[in-house]
């Protein structure tokens, strides 16, 4: 769930996933789910014991810089090009209350929408001074902050013309790596997000404008990086669209 809305509903018994409100498997515009789709009906298998009890992560893994993606990969005295932005947020479960100790790691294209990938084929300039990637952990309110520049959008072999929009990709992790979720966010204003085929997968538009990052101005900081706010929702039916879990999570 993005900052665009802080409804959520009571406390009280397991809110099921709404299944319409998640994507489904083979969407044929975007054309790489024609061979990603299951061929065959879903098993909802238990997590095993290795999945829930480890391997684990400690908070003494994030280094000082970490979280900065302006400066984590950028030479002494020099840093990222492009505009910075700050990103934050609150990871939350179904019921709005806050979820602590998450570790979020994200990665992104350049301001110019290059990855920092060997099989990169976009002509962009890559930034020396940005490697694109960060994590952070969420504090006892469940908040989560990092500091980058915005992405910019690139082409990509879907179609003859086919655009991402601007975005940045995060990964979730529980109590252990095993425990992954994986989701995208957009920016607030940006019309390539309704012209996308992976974006116009998801059924509802209300699902869509959960994945949109509302820009806060009251969280820049002056003369230096405007602000975007960005909540995830855990399980339920205001769950954040997670990727790699259409299933269910």
């Amino acid at each position: 769930m993005t900052g665009n809305t802080k409804q959520m509903p009571k406390d009280g018994a397991f809110l099921p996933r709404d299944r319409n409100w998640q994507p489904p498997a083979l969407a044929p515009a975007y054309k790489s789910s024609i061979l990603r789709s299951p061929q065959q009906a879903l098993l909802s298998l238990d997590n095993t014991l290795s999945e829930i009890t480890g391997p684990v992560f400690g908070h003494s893994l994030l280094g000082r810089l970490d979280g900065d993606l302006i400066h984590n990969f950028a030479r002494a005295g020099e840093a990222a090009i492009g505009e910075r932005i700050i990103v934050h947020g609150k990871v939350l479960d179904e019921a709005g209350r806050p979820v602590p100790s998450v570790l979020l790691e994200v990665w992104q294209a350049n301001a110019g929408g290059r990855y920092r990938h060997r099989n990169e084929r976009y002509q962009a300039s890559l930034d020396p001074n940005f490697g694109g990637c960060g994590r952070c952990i969420t504090d006892e309110a469940g908040r989560y902050r990092f500091l980058t520049v915005k992405p910019g959008p690139y082409p990509w072999p879907n179609g003859p013309n086919d655009w991402r929009p601007s975005h940045i990709h995060f990964s979730l992790f529980g109590t252990g790596f095993a425990q992954r979720l994986i989701t995208q966010m957009y920016f607030e204003g940006d019309p390539l997000i309704w012209r996308c085929p992976i974006v116009r997968s998801i059924p509802d538009r209300r699902a869509i404008e959960q994945l949109i990052a509302l820009l806060d101005m009251e969280n820049t900081i002056p003369m230096d990086a405007r602000a975007y706010e960005f909540d995830i929702v855990l399980r339920g039916r205001r769950s954040t669209m997670f990727e790699n879990r259409l299933e269910g999570n």
